[in-house]
């Protein structure tokens, strides 16, 4: 049986005047079988999206200068711009009576209420210098219909599956968007290493090479 392997693969810098399924078959095709998933960084699809702003664009209000300093120095909200932008999204109250119920759910021990009840944004948007050049530069918010994405990418490159995905160096592996008949789960722990390399290594592709087999073996 061929092992399981995750080959990343290098692009240009990518735009929003780019289609990111049309990128993948450009860059990956020759690499990809029946049995591979694909995998794609989910910043870059919000890009090609053109899901971007600048903080110069920007104008926080006290709310975010007040709400910001209750988030943890190493999340995209404890900017001020990248909370502004993320309310700006979802919106202002919703945002603040998220973070009531967060920080009261956190005196009784349960975590992750605020992200729950604030919307997607809180989780997916990237404040500057979260993604690749030259975008580390802007406030990258999540991408439109990512499941769909996905579907279009297996469709058009005729592998098993394929899944966009929000990884990071701090272990934390979230399944944004998948194909149909893929387990979110165990995708989000193949990726959890982050394979990825959304910087100067311009590699937010990853081939997830005979996973297909991979579980069969597993299943049975």
């Amino acid at each position: 049986m061929a092992e399981l392997e995750l080959i990343p693969v290098r692009t240009r810098i990518l735009t929003d005047k780019d289609n990111i399924v049309d990128i993948i078959e450009q860059y990956a095709k020759a690499d990809v079988g029946p049995d591979d998933v694909i995998s794609v960084a989910e910043s870059v699809v919000a890009i090609t999206q053109g899901r971007i702003t600048r903080p110069e664009d920007l104008k926080p209000g006290l709310l975010a200068r007040v709400m910001c300093r209750f988030v943890p120095q190493k999340g995209s909200l404890s900017s001020v711009y990248g909370m502004q932008a993320a309310m700006n999204m979802e919106g202002e109250w919703r945002f603040f009576f998220a973070m009531i119920a967060g920080l009261l759910a956190k005196l009784v021990g349960k975590n992750g209420v605020f992200y729950e009840l604030a919307g997607e944004q809180a989780a997916l948007i990237d404040d500057v210098t979260g993604t690749m050049p030259p975008f580390d530069k802007h406030i990258v918010f999540g991408p439109v219909n990512p499941a769909g994405v996905a579907e279009q990418i297996k469709q058009r490159l005729g592998c098993y599956g394929a899944t966009v995905a929000d990884v990071n160096d701090l272990k934390r592996s979230r399944i944004v968007g998948i194909s149909a008949g893929l387990d979110a789960r165990l995708l989000a722990k193949t990726l959890i290493d982050n394979p990825f390399g959304n910087a100067s290594q311009k590699t937010p592709i990853v081939i997830i090479k005979n996973y297909a087999r991979a579980q069969a073996v597993v299943a049975g």
